[in-house]
């Protein structure tokens, strides 16, 4: 088992039922292009995104995360005509690359961009009574996902799915003497997810060309 393997499966998946179209294609370019960190998920990770929108029926999600808006695209599109989604960015360049990411894939009707410090807009978003929301994918900077999950939780509503990508970290997660902060702030979230009684979690491992990480899935519970 190489990474090579695991890249060589990943792709043949992709062609067999992701199918990126141009938007997205011009999304991962610009990405690119820009000189953006490449860490946005994978078209298989993506696929995955649109279909866990679509099972959740979701017509408002909230995302953790822009960057160049690529998985932005992904859960939009799974969006009816008067859906939501709200995206929080931290760097006013990243947002103003995915803006026009969203707007060439003829979504920009349906996404509503904040910049600032996720931390300071969640509050924010629950004073404006934004949600809850169906969907919410955590995807950002890792030493505060505790406080992203449980803000989520608050702008949640029983049944509401949410996610948090790069949770395994390469397996470095198993090390409990780790000073790297994105790896102890995973442990913590971890930990905390595994234990709140309002939520039913678990974590899927992820191999492919993004290498080795994992997914944290949480769907709320009923009180």
């Amino acid at each position: 088992m190489t990474k090579e393997l695991f890249e060589a499966v990943d792709q043949y998946i992709s062609k067999l039922f992701v199918g990126e179209d141009e938007a997205l294609q011009a999304s991962a370019l610009s990405i690119e292009e820009a000189g953006m960190p490449q860490i946005s998920v994978s078209p298989n990770q993506g696929k995955f995104l649109l279909m866990m929108a679509t099972l959740c029926n979701a017509s408002k999600i909230l995302e953790v995360g822009t960057l160049g808006g690529y998985s932005t695209i992904w859960m939009a599109k799974a969006l009816p005509p008067t859906g939501r989604l709200i995206t929080l960015e931290v760097d006013a360049k990243h947002a103003e690359v995915a803006q026009q990411n969203i707007k060439k894939a003829g979504l920009d009707s349906k996404v509503d961009i904040r910049i600032g410090k996720a931390i300071e807009l969640l509050p924010q978003l629950e004073q404006e009574k934004a949600g809850p929301f169906d969907m919410i994918f955590i995807d950002a900077d890792k030493s505060p996902y505790t406080e992203y999950f449980l803000w989520a939780l608050k702008l949640s509503r029983p049944g509401t799915l949410i996610v948090a990508d790069n949770v395994i970290r390469e397996g470095k997660v198993l090390d409990n003497n780790s000073k790297d902060e994105m790896v102890t702030g995973v442990q913590r979230f971890n930990r905390i997810l595994a234990e709140h009684p309002d939520v039913t979690a678990t974590i899927i491992q992820t191999v492919g060309v993004k290498e080795w990480d994992g997914m944290a899935l949480a769907v709320v519970k009923k009180k």
